[in-house]
């Protein structure tokens, strides 16, 4: 089960709408449908909010550390109520998938990402599970810390934001560790859209059927 889940971003109005921060849209959505309230908490570096459920309370967690110091923020909450990584879900931007597409996985590498790079060292492990949120890549790798601190287009923002929708009916699920459930819905992809009618085609009359020949008179009386 997942009792901690965690929206990384940084903190500032400067960043709130950049790529950066699709982690910190998820939680607070998350948040909201939960009935929780994200205050900010010292202790842990960043804004909490504890809700209570039959199974025991869920924490959510917006580290306020900068990106790269988000360990900072987790590994002392996650220590002090005995949460193991594999009961901590990681929502964050992912380069490597387009936005309008998004993956549910557990343990790996960091991809490069500074956020999940501080919390394997402050955790002393990978084994938590990551939702990755796609927002794209800019082609070239010198260009990525740039991009990811800016904001997306309309379209784009828009294909987060849908992803951050398809996937917050899956919170049950996860909260209570079904989380091969949970996959197929976050990993489901939405079905092709059939073609446009060729308007040539749907604007031509239907073919008459050919009347047959009348008889040729009978010379016969």
């Amino acid at each position: 089960m997942i009792r901690l889940i965690v929206g990384l971003g940084n903190p500032g109005p400067e960043y709130e709408d950049t790529r950066h921060n699709a982690g910190f849209w998820w939680v607070e959505q998350a948040a909201r449908r939960l009935g929780g309230s994200l205050v900010h908490d010292r202790a842990y570096h960043g804004l909490v909010a504890r809700v209570n459920r039959p199974a025991g309370p869920v924490w959510l967690l917006e580290p306020m550390t900068y990106m790269n110091l988000s360990g900072k923020a987790v590994a002392p909450l996650a220590r002090f109520f005995k949460i193991a990584p594999a009961e901590i879900l990681v929502v964050h931007d992912e380069l490597d998938l387009p936005p309008g597409q998004m993956k549910l996985k557990q343990g790996g590498g960091n991809g490069g990402h500074n956020g999940l790079k501080d919390i394997q060292t402050q955790l002393g492990s990978g084994d938590f599970w990551r939702l990755r949120l796609g927002i794209g890549h800019p082609g070239v790798k010198s260009e990525v810390a740039a991009y990811v601190l800016r904001k997306p287009p309309a379209a784009e923002r828009e294909a987060i934001e849908k992803n951050i929708d398809d996937s917050l009916p899956t919170l049950d699920a996860l909260l209570a560790g079904e989380m091969a459930q949970a996959q197929l819905k976050i990993h489901a992809r939405p079905p092709r859209p059939k073609p446009p009618r060729d308007p040539v085609k749907a604007a031509a009359p239907a073919a008459t059927p050919a009347t047959p020949a009348e008889p040729a008179p009978s010379s016969e009386p």
